[in-house]
């Protein structure tokens, strides 16, 4: 059996992107990620890859880009603001259909905002974030043993899709150390990657690009991306739910927030209250029928995020006036408590019992 490890969840992501193979690495200093790329730039070059410490965010994920297109599995990491700097590199990503994995370890924001952890980049990640129509899959870990887990994965999907992964984390879930089980990768079943660009080699010309300037199409190739993303929401959606079969309240929540609902939900069963968890594990796609199915056999919904309100409106498109959703947040990297969770459930109950 495997012995657990105790590692910051910085190290936890680094560490696993290596063992899914990972051979290229390019990121630029940012807090609170900074343990990824000094994890990196020196577990990268014993790993047989290259890590590249760029001079800028825009820098680095279009050196992602390149190293893609080669062939490699490829990852760039920030935080919040230096993310919005490599907006315009994922959406060319997105647009030649190259896999790639980005680590956001979320901030306060808006602006250079804050250190803390946060969740203010919900609306970022889960609608592209740049220009055009596209997406990216997201996943949100809440614990060390998912960001090991679902690194892997992401690696795993990026190239199954063609399509850059978010793992969507934050500076308390990265800053923290806690024991998890590092789990001996699996390889998937993945097609082969006949469209990289390694030398001709007596074939026809390989072309990757995202420019589509004849008559309809660009059109074309975006309904061909929406296609993809639709594949995302018939197989890729993930969440867990905790004690909601008899619940008359479920508190919606993903991330780091979602551990200390989970806290709250514990605390309020021990009192009677009929209180349960529902948690997105993928925020694009967000498991929306989950929610519509629960709000149709009469559940009510309190969404609680580390933000003034963004996940709250994939809750509600969800729930289509079945139920009615409350929100409850903070923001600016200020953590939501057991304390105030329980006494918005109570109040939440006591307007349907009086």
């Amino acid at each position: 059996m495997t012995e657990s490890l105790l590692m910051k969840g910085n190290e936890v992501v680094a560490e696993a992107a290596i063992m899914a193979g990972c051979l290229f690495y390019a990121g630029y200093p940012i807090t609170p990620q900074n343990e990824i790329p000094e994890y990196m730039s020196w577990r990268m070059p014993e790993a047989g890859g290259v890590f590249i410490q760029a001079e800028s965010e825009l820098a680095a994920v279009n050196m992602v880009y390149g190293a893609s297109a080669a062939g490699v599995r490829a990852m760039t990491s920030s935080s919040s603001p230096g993310i919005s700097l490599k907006q315009e590199g994922i959406s060319y990503l997105a647009g030649a259909e190259l896999p790639a994995v980005i680590v956001n370890i979320q901030r306060g924001g808006p602006g250079l905002g804050n250190i803390s952890g946060s969740q203010q980049d919900y609306f970022q990640s889960t609608r592209g974030g740049g220009h055009g129509d596209y997406r990216l899959l997201v996943y949100a870990p809440f614990c060390h043993q998912e960001l090991w887990t679902l690194t892997m994965k992401a690696f795993d999907r990026a190239d199954a899709y063609r399509n850059p992964v978010m793992l969507l984390a934050d500076g308390v879930l990265g800053q923290m150390m806690e024991p998890f089980v590092p789990a001996e990768y699996v390889p998937p079943a993945l097609p082969s990657k006949d469209w990289v660009l390694d030398g001709c080699r007596s074939r026809p010309p390989r072309v990757i690009k995202s420019l589509y300037l004849g008559e309809g199409r660009l059109e074309m190739q975006n309904l061909k991306l929406q296609g993809k993303y639709q594949r995302m929401k018939q197989e890729d959606v993930m969440y867990e739910s905790y004690m909601v079969d008899d619940a008359d309240v479920v508190i919606v929540a993903f991330g780091i927030a979602a551990r200390v609902c989970l806290s709250a939900v514990r605390s309020l069963r021990k009192d009677g209250c009929r209180v349960g968890l529902f948690r997105p594990v993928t925020l694009f796609p967000f498991p929306e029928k989950q929610i519509n199915d629960l709000a149709r056999i009469g559940k009510r919904f309190l969404v609680a995020e580390l933000n003034l309100g963004q996940m709250v409106e994939d809750v509600r498109l969800a729930v289509n006036g079945l139920s009615e959703v409350r929100f409850y947040g903070r923001s600016g990297g200020e953590m939501i408590t057991v304390e105030e969770l329980t006494e918005k459930v109570n109040r939440f109950q006591k307007v349907y019992s009086s």
